[in-house]
């Protein structure tokens, strides 16, 4: 089973808001998922790019083999540019 880490669309219309998920390939983009393990919120006022993902889990999941949409993955790294170095 190839598994994929993807965006799942929600809200209304004109109104999207996508949870992270890690799903078979083969399901629709609303359908089912394995795991819920995080958010993105596209209209979200201000600069701060509102992706909240579970690093653990994200990380637990490429390990052993999901792969990211190339959607989430350019996400993923917009949001890694912008956050603070710690």
């Amino acid at each position: 089973m190839a598994v994929h880490i993807r965006l799942s669309r929600g809200g209304t219309k004109k109104r999207p808001f996508y949870r992270v998920v890690v799903t078979d390939h083969r399901s629709p983009r609303g359908g089912r998922f394995l795991e819920n393990i995080g958010t993105f919120d596209p209209l979200a006022k201000g600069e701060v790019l509102s992706l909240k993902v579970d690093a653990d889990r994200l990380a637990y999941w490429t390990k052993n083999g999901a792969t990211p949409s190339e959607t989430l993955a350019r996400l993923l790294k917009r949001a890694a540019k912008a956050a603070p170095a710690a």
